[in-house]
């Protein structure tokens, strides 16, 4: 039997501080966003004195060289903009999460709010991962009863700072402050889920606050977004607005799904010690009926949700 969360129902949180989340952030993935792909090790270090980023540049080679400088400034300049966020007090960091009791009926997660139940059908791979299951998210849950917890965090105040750069021309800064928000967004989604396991559900009380090994995902538990791979259905977001009260935290939803600010993360938090990511990938159109069927839509309109897993 999974354990039951320390605290149940929704947990409110706000004005998260931003140096809690700093030390989440995973730059490799600014990087990549900038197109300068890379890992960069030691670029911390690197950043601390004039010596410290002579020796890191002269010890990569010459080919890595130019990309590591471009890095290396894209970094300098991220700290400063993180600076001012700090000292000006631009940003607002929120989060909710949710905890309630659960159950499957075949594919279909269930979801009991103490006011209504809610329905989550999932999709199921229709081609066998490396393990030769073909998986879906209700796999990892008791079917007799069990827990899972809902979240979202949002970065708040971000477009009326980046829209100052762009009234003054500066593009630069201005994508670089929508880029560090997206950053500090997944990142206390990263910091959230730790609090949530040692914590607000305390599943592993005992994890220590190893960043390097959460990048790895080297913890029990997954927490699929809503969107992504495991969990492709966008709709699925207005279902769960009762479990975490979007408007509240500061979050519009639009009519394709999309969260408002864009630097949100939404998603299920699922506790079994064998739960992973997996990616749908395609699926046929016997399961996109039975699909629609179980989400009370029509297949036309499921067609536009799941269009890239047809």
């Amino acid at each position: 039997m999974q354990k039951v969360p320390n605290t149940l129902g929704l947990i409110e949180l706000r004005n998260i501080p931003l140096q809690e989340i700093i030390p989440y952030i995973h730059w490799s993935y600014l990087f990549m966003a900038w197109r300068i792909p890379g890992k960069y090790e030691g670029i911390a270090e690197a950043v601390l004195s004039p010596e410290n980023e002579k020796d890191w540049l002269k010890n990569l080679s010459k080919e890595n060289r130019a990309k590591a400088e471009e890095a290396l400034k894209l970094y300098k300049d991220a700290l400063d903009m993180l600076e001012k966020f700090e000292n000006q007090q631009v940003l607002q960091i929120n989060a909710n999460v949710g905890f309630y009791q659960t159950y499957t009926e075949g594919d279909d997660i269930i979801i009991d709010s103490g006011n209504e139940k809610i329905h989550l059908p999932t999709l199921r791979q229709q081609k066998a991962s490396s393990e030769g299951y073909c998986y879906a998210l209700a796999d990892f849950i008791n079917p007799a009863g069990d827990y899972i917890g809902v979240f979202a965090n949002t970065v708040l105040g971000v477009e009326t700072f980046a829209a100052k750069y762009e009234k003054e021309g500066d593009v630069y800064k201005a994508l670089l402050v929508k880029m560090l928000a997206d950053r500090l967004a997944e990142g206390t989604a990263e910091w959230l889920h730790y609090k949530i396991r040692t914590q607000y559900w305390g599943y592993a009380p005992d994890e220590p606050e190893d960043i390097k090994e959460m990048f790895k995902v080297h913890y029990q538990g997954i927490r699929p977004a809503v969107g992504y791979p495991s969990l492709p259905d966008q709709s699925v977001i207005f279902d769960l607005d009762p479990l975490i009260q979007f408007n509240e935290m500061g979050i519009q939803l639009t009519e394709h799904g999309a969260m408002s600010p864009n630097a949100s993360v939404c998603g299920l938090i699922l506790s079994h010690p064998q739960s992973r990511y997996f990616v749908v990938g395609k699926i046929d159109e016997e399961q996109l009926l039975d699909y629609a069927r179980r989400r009370n839509k029509s297949p036309e309109e499921m067609r536009k949700w799941l269009s890239a897993n047809l």
